[in-house]
Formats: structure tokens, C-alpha cells, sequence
């Protein structure tokens, strides 16, 4: 049966995101002037009322640069007097990964709230010591899990709270681009965390996550670097309540980006890679209704959302993101320590010897409470 077209935007529930404009405004400092870094300032300050007011890198040159390209009038000498100025409210640590953890710490220990890049650091254990540092001194810690502050995360979560696609069973999502032989190398440093799960498969796993809820059990399938790093993975994944995901991640090759919801009422599909704004729809009872981003803003320029979100929660005293806490960022994290050690184990193993199942889950603790299929 051909499902019916039905009008679209006015099924779903109303856009509840801050609004980018006519907010509570903060003082932003930059941490780590890279890409990130740069599409982050932009966006930030060509789209809402935040503010950019410091920029510190290792190298001081470099932040001078960056403060020249973004109009920013401060340029600190260290990241220490970064985090001291008092012209700064919030930092945003955009530094390579194995960075986050004593970034993110520096700033705690100043008193300054912090949104740091994704994933929140290189292990759950790091994970767990910024959320403790940031509970402890009273300030707003967040990954910058900048996809779940765009508006189309709103709509679908509010979908999946009423109840329209009725028991959610299975979720799917493909995230992966190819990083060639040019590539920065620490995509390919074990010491610097790279690999594909990191850097692409944070967003599926945070997908699966939202989905079907925090998982219980993961097996990991996947191929690795002569570096050391893991390439390819595909990844089961089951929830609470016989709920079950699929994530698949590359380095290797650009997939398709797209990801979906599955429930024994109905379903949401993305049409474009759901990392960026996008469209999805939803089938229910036989129509297809049409979801679409309309604030005009494509790719990293979404970035912006997370911002003006910020700044709303830390201006209600909240101290931490209702829509992506620290214990999800955990949870996530937890979820990409099980899946890297599955693969690293299977990629020592002797030719022919298959350790997936085996002895990861015991290694240094930071798979606790997750088991293999």
C-alpha cells in the first residue's frame, strides 16, 4: 500500500529550542584554535548574540591569527591566563581529543563553566573525572554534542515522548567519511585518539543512545590500522526492553550518513545525514509527514544552536544540559571504550583466534556494566 502524503510541518509538535537571538549573552574564551575552533566562532558570531572575547593556543601567534580572522580583541599569552580573565564566562575547549580531559579540568579549577568538544574526552574514566570536578565546583560542564540541540532532535524527541510510533524496537545510523592519506596525523595516532570511533562514531553511538536508550550489551565487528587505530567498524548495539541499534563507521569510506528510527507504529527517517540540520520524516497509519530545518542555517553553521542552549541553561542556574547530560556523555563514552576494546582485542588475537567476546569487558574497568552480545 502507497503511503499518503499528509501536510507536513503541522503535525509535529513546535520547535522548543532557544532562540538564537534576544537570549542571555556570555563571554566566550577559545580554547584551541583549530577547524572546529573556527567554524564554532564564526557561526556563533554571525548567528546569535554570543559573544567571542579571548582566544589562547600553545602558540600565540597562532591565536593572533585567529583573533585577527574572527574580530576577537583578546588574545591570551597561555590557556592558564585564558581561564583566570574575568571578561571570560564559558570556555569552549576545541583541542584534539587526548586534550579535553586537562583543558577542560583547567578550566573547572578557575570557576569558568566549559563546553568541550566531542567526545567529551578518551575514556569513561576521564569522562567521569570532569563531571565529578565540574559537580564539585558548581559550574555547567557539556559535551559539545552539537546535533542534539538542532531544532530536528527537539521535534523527534518530542514525538518519541508522546508516543506516535508506538514501541521503539530498532534504530539504525551510518556515520562515516573518507580520511585520506593527507589527513592530520593524529587520525591515525593511537596516542592522540585517533581512529573512526572518536572522531565519526561518537555521533552514531550518541544516535543509538538517544534511540533506544543507554545500551547493556555491544559487539563490535571492524578492521584497523597498520597505526594501530580502529578503520571500519559495524556495531550491534541492545537497549532496555528488547530494543537494538546498528552503528557503522568509517574512515575508509563516505557512507551515507543517514540514520532512523524504527517502532511497532511508525518511523522517522532521515533524508540527509542527520550530524547536520536536516530533513526526516515520519510514517504513521499510512502518511508521510515531512520535517525540514527552516532557519536557514546548513551544515557546521548549526553549531550555533548549542551556544545560545548554553547560555540559556547557565543563565537558570542550571548546571548541567538537560538535553545532553553528563551522565549521557558518560554513557556514550562507556559506549565507545567498549567498542575500541573489542576491536583492538580481535586485532592482537592470533590468525584465526576470535577474542571479540573475550576479556575486553575486563579491561581497567571502563566497561563496567557492559556486556558482549
Amino acid at each position: 500500500m502507497m503511503a499518503r502524503r499528509a501536510a507536513s510541518m503541522t503535525w509535529f509538535p513546535a520547535v522548543r529550542v532557544p532562540a538564537l537571538r534576544g537570549g542571555p549573552v556570555l563571554r566566550w574564551g577559545v580554547l584551541a584554535p583549530g577547524v572546529i575552533a573556527g567554524d564554532f566562532t564564526a557561526t556563533v558570531l554571525a548567528n546569535t548574540d554570543q559573544r567571542v572575547t579571548a582566544v589562547a593556543s600553545r602558540s600565540v601567534e597562532r591565536a593572533a591569527r585567529f583573533a585577527a580572522r574572527h574580530g576577537i580583541g583578546r588574545v591570551s599569552e597561555s590557556y592558564e591566563q585564558l581561564v583566570s580573565d574575568p571578561e571570560v564566562d564559558v570556555v569552549y575547549v576545541a583541542a584534539p581529543h587526548g586534550e579535553h580531559r586537562a583543558l577542560s579540568l583547567l578550566a573547572i579549577s578557575a570557576g569558568k563553566h566549559v563546553l568541550i568538544e566531542k567526545p567529551i574526552a578518551v575514556s569513561a574514566a576521564e569522562a567521569e573525572e570532569i563531571a565529578a570536578a565540574a559537580r564539585s565546583a558548581g559550574v555547567l560542564a557539556a559535551e559539545a554534542m552539537w546535533t542534539r540541540y538542532l531544532p530536528q532532535f527537539d521535534v523527534l524527541h518530542q514525538v518519541l515522548e508522546r508516543g506516535d510510533f508506538g514501541s521503539i524496537r530498532l534504530a539504525t545510523a551510518d556515520v562515516g567519511w573518507r580520511i585520506g592519506p593527507d589527513a592530520p596525523a593524529r587520525f591515525f595516532d593511537p596516542a592522540q585518539g585517533g581512529g573512526a570511533a572518536l572522531d565519526m562514531g561518537v555521533y552514531g553511538y550518541w544516535f543509538a543512545q538517544f534511540a533506544i536508550g543507554r545500551p547493556v550489551r555491544i559487539r563490535a565487528l571492524g578492521s584497523m590500522t597498520d597505526s594501530g587505530v580502529d578503520d571500519q567498524a559495524v556495531v550491534a548495539l541492545a537497549g532496555p526492553d528488547n530494543r537494538h541499534a546498528s552503528v557503522t563507521t568509517s574512515m575508509s569510506v563516505t557512507n551515507s550518513g543517514l540514520a532512523a528510527i524504527h517502532g511497532t507504529a511508525g518511523s522517522a527517517r532521515f533524508l540527509d545525514p542527520f550530524v547536520f540540520p536536516s530533513r526526516f520524516v515520519a510514517r504513521i497509519a499510512g502518511e508521510v509527514h515531512e520535517w525540514r530545518d527552516t532557519s536557514g542555517l546548513t551544515m557546521r553553521a548549526g553549531l550555533a544552536w548549542q551556544a545560545s542552549a548554553l547560555a540559556h541553561f547557565i543563565a537558570e542556574g542550571m548546571t548541567d544540559s538537560p538535553w545532553h547530560s553528563l551522565d549521557d556523555a558518560i554513557s556514550v563514552m562507556r559506549t565507545l571504550d567498549t567498542v575500541r576494546h573489542q576491536l583492538e582485542g580481535a586485532h592482537r588475537a592470533p590468525p584465526g583466534e576470535d577474542t571479540t567476546l573475550k576479556r575486553r569487558e575486563r579491561h581497567d574497568g571502563a566497561t563496567a556494566g557492559l556486556r558482549p552480545l
